[in-house]
């Protein structure tokens, strides 16, 4: 199994900061979701870290033990 990560907002519309899944390509992690929160999570602006170092790359395969934590844009001054 694998674990993902909401932070700030995304956790808020996920219902909770973390989710277990099973390992896969994430696209198909994605697929699992529901609709509304898979869309906020494939925004461009978010960002993703893959077992503690970002990641630009969303053709991503999760293995057993890994943890991605999606990030969602901040504002600020």
């Amino acid at each position: 199994m694998a674990r993902l990560l909401f932070l700030g907002k995304l956790a808020d519309l996920a219902g909770g900061a973390e989710r277990v899944v099973a390992a896969g390509p994430l696209d198909q992690v994605l697929a699992a979701l529901e609709p509304d929160l898979a869309l906020a999570l494939l925004d461009e602006r978010v960002r993703t870290a893959l077992n503690g170092e970002l990641v630009g790359e969303r053709a991503l395969v999760l293995g057993e033990e890994d943890e991605l934590a999606f990030l969602p844009p901040v504002s600020g001054g």
